[in-house]
């Protein structure tokens, strides 16, 4: 009898939601069809063999908090439901503080994907890399959890430890990584000048605050440059996306017409186009997008709305290449639920989903090292005995030029050393400032 109880109220919430979907539903009214009524047996009986045989009680409200997690789990990887607390943890790091280890995080096969550890993080700090899949959490097996159980465990009080168990492709056996955990303080954005008139910007993240923050980075590093760049480097590098409008706000400041992003869902409210408007904050200078395969979501939205444009010279690693995009609905006041409605496009109609965005210029982060004494054995004119000279202006021997070194007091030689990838971004940017100067 209780079964039966069980059975039949399982059955009016499925008719129930059948009802407020075909409300929701009326773009599809030929395509809808009617509930499967063998299946919601199935379910209930189910339902009802767990609460009458498992060894031990569960409580109604937990088992169907389950089955609802497993329901959304199985569509793909990023849709969820969340409880009240997962719900506020969501908008606390749209906003930029959050507690943690500072990694944005996946699920493959079971196990934890790093997509990107966030920059001046302590995960970052620690040495975990895009990539990695994490195992254990100290010493537990994530497989069989959920990614909201697994981030649960990774949270905790700032000052805490917590040993992560990570397999890494090209190492032999799995690595240990202690990290502490802190309140995790996300700067979005990062400027510096790498050389006069050739700026930086690191965005790690898309906030709500971000394209403000950029805009004023951008300011001060034009008035470091006399008022105008001559280029400039982006670098979405390890940026796993975050807030739509952060990144649409940012692709804007750079282009003065045409399409942004386009999304395309089942339901009218899913379609969605964004198009720039006239201002271009650096005045048309040249751009170069550092990019790799921990650069996701809102970061590839960016780098193929400047590729497409062709506004961009895009440099480096293919991207993670998520492409869909997720709707918080909320269920009730205590719930919401994480769903993917639709997906990404450029202003080209490529699908980001699955691909990512393929770099124009493919160029691995190496590392680069100083070949010692290289120069002492080789000779020039001017240092043969009895040499001419210049015969230009006064005749005196100009002054040896050196490369000018950036905010961080870094030479060009010692830059290609520190990060390859953007050294090459500088050389590529002054060849392109020299073309767009000539004629």
């Amino acid at each position: 009898m209780k079964r039966r109880l069980v059975m039949v109220l399982i059955l009016a919430a499925g008719m129930s939601l059948a009802a407020l979907s075909s409300v929701a539903q009326t773009t599809e009214p030929q395509s809808r069809k009617s509930l499967p009524m063998e299946d919601l047996r199935a379910f209930a009986e189910i339902f009802g063999r767990i609460k009458q045989d498992y060894v031990e009680p569960v409580d109604d409200h937990e088992l169907l908090d389950y089955a609802i997690r497993g329901m959304l789990s199985g569509l793909d990887p990023h849709s969820a439901y969340l409880n009240p607390e997962e719900f506020r943890e969501l908008k606390v790091g749209t906003s930029g503080e959050f507690g943690g280890l500072g990694i944005e995080v996946g699920m493959e096969n079971g196990f934890i994907k790093v997509i990107s550890p966030i920059d001046d993080t302590p995960a970052q700090r620690a040495g975990v890399k895009a990539g990695d899949l994490i195992i254990r959490l100290d010493g537990n097996p994530v497989k069989g959890m959920n990614l909201n159980e697994a981030v649960k465990l990774m949270r905790g009080k700032p000052g805490a430890e917590l040993l992560l168990t990570i397999v890494r492709d090209g190492e032999d056996k799995p690595l240990e990584i202690t990290v502490v955990r802190d309140v995790i303080k996300v700067a979005s954005v990062k400027s510096r000048m790498l050389e006069e008139g050739f700026g930086y910007l690191r965005i790690s993240h898309f906030q709500s605050r971000t394209n403000e923050d950029m805009l004023k980075a951008i300011s001060k590093l034009k008035r470091k440059s006399g008022g105008r760049l001559k280029g400039l480097v982006l670098d979405l590098r390890n940026n796993p996306g975050g807030v739509l409008n952060g990144a649409v706000a940012v692709s804007d400041a750079f282009l003065t017409e045409g399409l942004i992003v386009y999304t395309q869902g089942r339901q009218e409210n899913s379609r969605l186009n964004f198009t720039a408007t006239p201002d271009d904050s650096i005045a048309g200078a040249p751009i170069v997008v550092l990019v790799n395969g921990g650069s996701a979501s809102a970061s590839e939205i960016v780098a193929g709305a400047l590729q497409d444009h062709k506004r961009a010279v895009i440099m480096g690693d293919q991207t993670f290449g998520k492409g869909s995009v997720q709707t918080i609905v909320p269920v009730n006041q205590n719930a919401a639920v994480k769903l993917t409605t639709a997906r990404y496009f450029t202003p080209s109609g490529r699908s980001i989903q699955a691909e990512g965005i393929v770099p124009d210029i493919k160029l691995s982060d190496v590392k680069v090292t100083a070949v010692e004494g290289s120069d002492a054995l080789r000779l020039k004119e001017a240092d043969l005995s009895g040499h001419l000279e210049n015969g230009n202006g006064d005749g005196k021997p100009g002054k040896k030029k050196t490369g000018k070194s950036g905010e961080d007091g870094a030479s060009k030689g010692i830059l290609a050393q520190e990060d390859y990838q953007l050294s090459e971004a500088l050389n590529l940017l002054k060849g392109l400032h020299i073309l767009n100067n000539r004629g």
